[in-house]
């Protein structure tokens, strides 16, 4: 179900740089945890490259860094475990 979902995203940024277009809005601060958890459970498959690049930009903005970075001393509560990266 995370591969389906992920295509159709993949698809749905086509030609954007954000989830609702060329600027961050909510619909990146909805997408954001989702994302960013999902691929702990089941790795983004590398065929859907804008949804990694997506990912990536999110990690990249200062604020969605500092709630991972604060966050980081619950990571062993996280039901599966954390992978040791992000």
């Amino acid at each position: 179900m995370l591969d389906d979902a992920c295509g159709w995203l993949d698809h749905r940024l086509k030609n954007r740089e954000w989830a609702a277009g060329d600027q961050f809005s909510l619909a990146d601060c909805g997408a954001a945890p989702f994302l960013f958890y999902a691929d702990w459970t089941h790795r983004i498959d590398p065929t859907f490259a804008r949804v990694i690049a997506c990912r990536q930009r999110l990690q990249a903005r200062p604020s969605f860094a500092r709630a991972v970075e604060e966050a980081r001393p619950y990571r062993p509560l996280f039901p599966p475990g954390a992978p040791d990266r992000d």
